[in-house]
């Protein structure tokens, strides 16, 4: 299946999305955006993911199971336990394919942000302390600086599948914001009942 684009029509049935990108390229933001304009439920994975101490939660993978049993949602592609699941399920995933350099300050100016705020993120926790990016190899920005390429790899190899689902690359944000201003706003009209 070929990359679709910014400006390229969505498929009519177009109800279960998966949004991918490195850590930092606004996923979770861009969920928030599809579920309130098609109004389907839009759910962050961290939250689910996440218990507190920062230790996986015992029901993620059931949680997940559940939630993408429904005729539409929109979450974030990751964690590998849940990731096939979660392509099998799918109709489309959403590429953010920004820069290394956007997405690495993008992830520097909210983490930092996070910590100063002293924000709570999922089920009690907080960013760690920001010299823990000195210490911890799966420090978040780290994180973003090493999978940035393999997330491009794997949003390829799904757009390489004959029968998986369609992939929309955006590249940049103003290509996020045209794409959501044009074919997906269609795709909501189309779907309005009234």
């Amino acid at each position: 299946m070929a990359l679709q684009g910014a400006d390229d029509a969505l498929p009519p049935d177009l109800r279960r999305i998966l949004v991918t990108g490195p850590s930092g390229a606004g996923k979770t933001t861009l969920c928030r955006a599809i579920g309130a304009i098609l109004h389907i439920p839009a759910v962050e994975i961290d939250s689910l993911y996440h218990g507190p101490d920062w230790i996986p939660r015992p029901g993620f993978v059931a949680d997940v199971e559940e939630f993408t049993s429904g005729p539409a949602w929109v979450i974030e592609w990751l964690y590998a336990e849940v990731k096939p699941l979660l392509l099998s399920r799918s109709d489309g995933l959403i590429w953010l394919d920004h820069g290394r350099w956007t997405v690495m300050q993008r992830v520097v100016r909210r983490t930092i942000w996070r910590r100063l705020t002293r924000r709570e993120l999922w089920n009690g926790n907080y960013e760690p302390p920001l010299r823990t990016l000195l210490t911890d190899p799966d420090h978040i920005i780290r994180w973003s600086w090493h999978t940035h390429h393999r997330r491009a790899q794997q949003a390829l190899a799904v757009a390489d599948q004959a029968d998986g689902p369609i992939v929309v690359r955006l590249r940049g944000q103003s290509e996020v914001h045209a794409w959501l201003r044009g074919p997906l706003a269609a795709l909501a009209a189309s779907n309005d009942p009234r």
